[in-house]
C-alpha cells in the first residue's frame, strides 16, 4: 500500500515579510486615526452638549420675551423658510454639524462692534432674568454664554453688553434663522507642550449660533461656546482603556516577532543543524523539514534534502568505483610485473618460446589496460555529460548503424522509419554509440542477429533492441550495469559498456531496461524527442 505524502501549504517569504512589514507600519498609522476619529468624537461630544443647553436656553428666553410682548405676530425678523427643516409637525431636530475632518477652522472670533441702537427692550428684559441662571450654570459647564436679540446685539451676558455681533459669521446665519455651527482657534498665553502636536483639538473653540424661533420668525440668538476636552487628558482620564489598547499593540507586535522568529528562524536553525551534522558524518543524508511555513525555505530545505541525497550515492559510487577500478587494474598489473620480473631474472638461461609466451602475455594485459584506460575515459565524459539542443534523425543513425555491422555472420535490421518522424533530443554521436555498445554486446554473447523496432509515444521515442544470442541470466539481470561486471573478461570485455550506454541515456533524461524475453535478450529505451 503506497503511502501518500502529506500536502503543506506554504506562502512566499516575501509575502510574510510584506504583511509583517505592513503590519508594523499600519498600527501607528491606526492608532492615530483612532487619536483622530476619537478627538473629532470629542468635538461632536461638544457640540451635542451646546446644542442641549442653547436649545434649554432658547425655550426659556421665549417664554420670558412672550410675557413682555403682546403682539407676536410682528415680533422679531422673518426667518428664511428655507432654513426651517421640521421632521414633522412636532420635532424640529438640530443635528451636530461641526467636524474636525471636513469643517475649516476658522480665526478666533471677532471682537463684537460698539451697538449704535439699543437692543430690543423686551429681550433684553428676558435676557436680564436669565444672566443669573446663565451664570450659575457656566461654573458646571464651563461654556461662553450669550443671548442677543434678533438684529445681533447682546441683551444677556457678563462682559460683552452693549455690543453688536451681527457682523459675525454663524450670528449672521443665526439672524436668518439657520443654525450654524463653526470651529475657530483659540487664542491662549499658556506655551503648547510637547505632545500637543498630535492633538487639533487642544487649541481651537466650538461657536453654535441657535436661532429662537416662533412662529417663523427670529426673536433671538443663544450664542454659545466652549472649548472640547483636551484629548490627552481625556486619554489620562480613560488610562485603564489606554493601558488595555497599547497591550494588546504590544502583543500583536510580540506575536509578529514569534510568528517571524517561528515561520524563517526556527526552520533554518534546524536546517543548519543538519548541515554541521553532514558535514561531520554524523548522519547520512538531511530530511526535509516537516510543515515549513514559508515556500522558499521549504523548496531550500527539499533542495538540500536532494543534494544531500545525491553527495551520498556519488560518494558510494565513487567509493565503489574505485574499488573496482583498482580490482581490474591490480590483476594485469601483478600479470605484468610478475613475467617482467621472471624476464629479468631468467632472461639469459630461458628458451625462445618461454620467452614469446612471457612477452605476449605483457602484450595481452598491456592492451587490456588500454581498453581500461579508453572505457574508462568514455565513463567519465558519460558521466559528466551535459546534454545540449543538438537533435538527430533516427533513420540516419540506424542506417549508419546497420552500414557499420553488415557481414555474412552478423546482421543488423530495423523497422522503416517515417519520413515524418520527429527528430531525438540527442547528438548523433551518443545515440550512435548507445546502439553500437548494445549491439557490441550482443555479439560479444553469441547473437548472429540484432533487430532493433521503434514506436512514437507522446513527446518519448521508444527503441526496443532483441538479439538472438544467449540471453541473459536470471542471476545477472541485476548485475548487468554494473561497473566491471562482464561474463566475457577472457575475450576482452571490460563490463563497462552498459554502464556507459545507462549514463547517456539517463543524463539525456531517458530510461534503458531489460525486458523478459524467452529468447535472446532485449533491452528497451525511452528518449525524448525534439517537439
Amino acid at each position: 500500500m503506497s503511502r501518500r505524502k502529506k500536502q503543506t501549504h506554504t506562502v512566499r517569504l516575501r509575502t510574510m515579510l510584506l504583511i509583517m512589514n505592513m503590519t508594523v507600519l499600519i498600527l501607528p498609522i491606526l492608532g492615530v486615526a483612532v487619536f483622530r476619529f476619537y478627538e473629532n468624537e470629542l468635538v461632536e461630544k461638544t457640540e451635542v452638549e451646546l446644542i442641549a443647553q442653547a436649545a434649554v436656553i432658547g425655550s426659556m428666553y421665549k417664554e420670558y420675551v412672550q410675557a413682555e410682548i403682546k403682539d407676536t405676530r410682528h415680533y422679531g425678523r422673518r426667518a428664511d423658510p428655507a432654513n426651517i427643516v421640521p421632521v414633522d409637525e412636532y420635532y424640529t431636530p438640530i443635528f451636530p454639524t461641526a467636524t474636525l475632518s471636513q469643517t475649516k477652522i476658522r480665526p478666533p472670533r471677532p471682537d463684537g462692534n460698539p451697538s449704535t441702537e439699543p437692543a430690543d427692550a423686551a429681550a433684553k428684559k428676558a435676557g436680564g432674568k436669565l444672566l443669573d441662571i446663565m451664570t450659575e450654570a457656566q461654573k458646571t459647564t464651563l461654556a461662553g454664554m450669550i443671548i442677543l436679540d434678533y438684529d445681533g446685539k447682546v441683551v444677556a451676558s457678563r462682559q460683552d453688553e452693549e455690543l453688536d455681533f451681527s457682523h459675525i459669521f454663524e450670528v449672521s446665519r443665526a439672524m436668518e434663522g439657520a443654525y450654524e455651527s463653526v470651529i475657530r482657534d483659540r487664542l491662549t498665553d499658556n506655551p503648547q507642550p510637547a505632545l500637543a502636536s498630535i492633538s487639533r483639538g487642544a487649541y481651537i473653540r466650538v461657536f453654535i449660533a441657535y436661532p429662537v424661533i416662533h412662529e417663523g420668525r427670529v426673536w433671538g440668538i443663544v450664542y454659545l461656546s466652549r472649548t472640547p476636552q483636551n484629548i490627552l487628558k481625556h486619554l489620562y482620564a480613560e488610562r485603564e482603556t489606554v493601558a488595555f489598547a497599547s497591550a494588546v499593540l504590544i502583543m500583536i507586535a510580540l506575536t509578529l516577532g514569534l510568528l517571524m522568529s517561528y515561520a524563517v528562524v526556527g526552520p533554518l536553525q534546524k536546517l543548519l543543524r543538519q548541515t554541521y551534522r553532514f558535514a561531520t558524518g554524523e548522519i547520512k543524508t538531511i530530511e526535509p523539514i516537516e510543515d515549513p511555513m514559508i515556500t522558499e525555505i521549504d523548496q531550500l530545505s527539499r533542495g538540500f534534502s536532494q543534494m544531500a541525497k545525491e553527495l551520498q550515492e556519488r560518494g558510494e559510487y565513487i567509493r565503489d568505483f574505485s574499488m573496482h577500478v583498482s580490482h581490474e587494474f591490480k590483476t594485469p598489473l601483478t600479470s605484468i610485473q610478475g613475467a617482467a620480473e621472471l624476464l629479468s631474472e631468467h632472461i639469459d638461461e630461458m628458451d625462445p618460446e618461454k620467452k614469446e609466451k612471457f612477452l605476449s602475455n605483457i602484450m595481452q594485459d598491456t592492451e587490456r589496460l588500454k581498453r581500461l584506460v579508453n572505457r574508462l575515459l568514455e565513463l567519465a565524459k558519460a558521466d559528466n555529460l551535459e546534454p545540449g539542443p543538438e537533435t538527430c534523425a533516427l533513420n540516419d543513425i540506424l542506417e549508419k548503424v546497420q552500414t557499420r555491422y553488415k557481414s555474412a555472420k552478423f546482421a543488423v535490421t530495423y523497422d522503416s522509419v517515417a519520413e515524418d518522424a520527429p527528430p531525438i533530443l540527442m547528438a548523433p554521436e551518443y545515440l550512435e554509440t548507445i546502439l553500437a555498445n548494445l549491439i557490441e554486446n550482443s555479439f560479444q554473447h553469441g547473437a548472429n542477429a540484432v533487430h532493433i523496432a521503434h514506436k512514437k509515444r507522446k513527446r518519448k521515442m521508444h527503441l526496443t533492441l532483441t538479439d538472438d544470442g544467449a540471453g541473459i541470466s536470471e542471476a545477472n539481470i541485476e548485475k548487468i550495469f554494473t561497473p566491471f561486471f562482464t561474463t566475457k573478461r577472457e575475450d576482452g570485455g571490460t563490463g563497462l559498456g552498459l554502464k556507459i550506454v545507462r549514463s547517456i541515456i539517463e543524463n539525456h533524461h531517458g530510461k534503458i531496461e531489460i525486458v523478459p524475453s524467452e529468447k535472446g535478450a532485449e533491452f528497451k529505451l525511452s528518449l525524448i524527442l525534439a517537439v
